[in-house]
Order: structure tokens, then sequence, then C-alpha cells
């Protein structure tokens, strides 16, 4: 298997068909054997009974799901775990992200082991932009990861390194820092963004922002203390 995309799914109902459907030509242009990992992340919509009807005609669709909501960063980490491809690559199912960039992302990642998206013309109400604005200018300077952009979800990992990294609630967002720890090559890439026509954003103040700095604050411990040394010479 060459790629697997995963996309976390929290009462999209609205979005699933419309997501596959732009999706599916993109990677089968790719001429590559690609799965798509679908996480039903406690939705109490259509969702679950919405991707089940669409995966009796879709062989390359997986459906994990949840017993109940977990949150973004457990939705990943069930995906990393099941994913069989050599290459990861994560989107949101709130069809934001643009699945016709995944080509250039994958164009760069030859050279690196993730490659992130960077919004550069956010279609998100104005408080979202600031709020996002200033959580990455802070993150960005405290982790040192040299990102701008990590909250965007569209990115391309290397599975064999991904499979290096331990996941925490909340660490999704701190992905690219937790590549850098570990001495692994990222890299930046301009990406479309999309206006939400459909559903309602799961994101608030709250959860999106405040509830990150202790999460900034183990990344950063985690960096420090990290066990970074080389061998000189093995003597007999």
């Amino acid at each position: 298997m060459k790629y697997s995309v995963v996309i976390p799914l929290k009462n999209e109902e609205e979005n699933i068909t419309d997501l596959i459907n732009e999706l599916e030509p993109i990677m089968e242009g790719l001429n590559k054997p690609w799965e798509l990992i679908c996480i039903n992340d406690g939705s109490t919509d259509g969702t679950l009974s919405l991707l089940s009807a669409i995966g009796k005609t879709k062989p390359y669709l997986r459906i994990l799901t949840f017993d109940c909501n977990y949150g973004q960063s457990c939705a990943f980490d069930a995906g990393f775990k099941y994913a069989k491809g050599e290459w990861v690559i994560t989107m949101d199912g709130d069809r934001q992200n643009d699945p016709a960039d995944i080509p250039k992302l994958l164009a760069l990642a030859d050279n690196y082991d993730l490659v992130c998206g960077h919004r550069i013309k956010r279609q998100d109400p104005w408080h979202k932009k600031i709020t996002s604005t200033l959580a990455n200018f802070i993150r960005s300077r405290f982790c040192r990861d040299g990102i701008q952009d990590t909250g965007c979800s569209l990115k391309v990992y290397r599975k064999e390194c991904l499979d290096h990294i331990k996941m925490y609630k909340g660490m999704h967002r701190f992905l690219p820092a937790l590549f850098t720890i570990e001495g692994f090559r990222i890299a930046e890439a301009p990406v479309n963004h999309r206006e939400r026509f459909k559903g309602v954003t799961k994101y608030n103040l709250l959860n999106r922002s405040f509830n990150t700095i202790s999460d900034m604050l183990a990344v950063r411990w985690m960096s420090k203390r990290h066990i970074n040394y080389r061998i000189d010479k093995e003597i007999p």
C-alpha cells in the first residue's frame, strides 16, 4: 500500500459524500494503491450510517467507529495505527482542506518525513483567524518547530517515522514539534483553504487555544529532556 488517507469525522453527514467524491479522482490519479480510513468520533447524526452505505461501493474505504467522542488526537492516533500505507495523508472532514493540494505535498515528501500545509488565505470568521494567528505565533516560538500553521490538518507523514511518535490528547497540534524533537525532516507548503459551507465547527476559543497551553509546556519539556547523543567509537 502506498498511501493511507486518514480523516476524523464528527457529525459531518452533510460533507461526507462530497468529500469522498472530490478525494477519489485525486488519489486515483496518483496511480498507486491507496486506502481511505474514516474515523467516526462519536457522531450523533447520520455519519456512521452514511459511511457504511458508501463503503459498500467503495472498496478502498475503511471505517473505524468509536463508542463515544474521544477527540481529534485519539481519532488521528487510531487512523495512524490502522494505516497500511508508506505515506499517511491527513485532512479534516469539513471540506475546508482541498484534496487538489495533496499531489503538491507529495511532490516534496521524498525529501522530508513530514510535509505540512500552510493555509495562506484563511476562509474563517475574523475571530477564528485572530485566535489561530496568535496561537501559531506563540507556539512556533515556544516549540521552535519552524512551522507557521500547525493547525492545518492537511499533512503528509512518512509512516515509518510516524510509528516512532507517541500520541497524547491534544498532541495532534504539536506533531511537527514532535517530529523535530526526533530529528525528522519537516517542510511546509502553501495550500488552499475553503469556507465551510455545510455543518457546524466543533471548535471554539476555549478548546482550541487555552487548553493547548499545558500541551505546549509538555512539548517544551520533552524538547529539553530528549535524550540525544553520538557514540564516538566502540572499543572491543
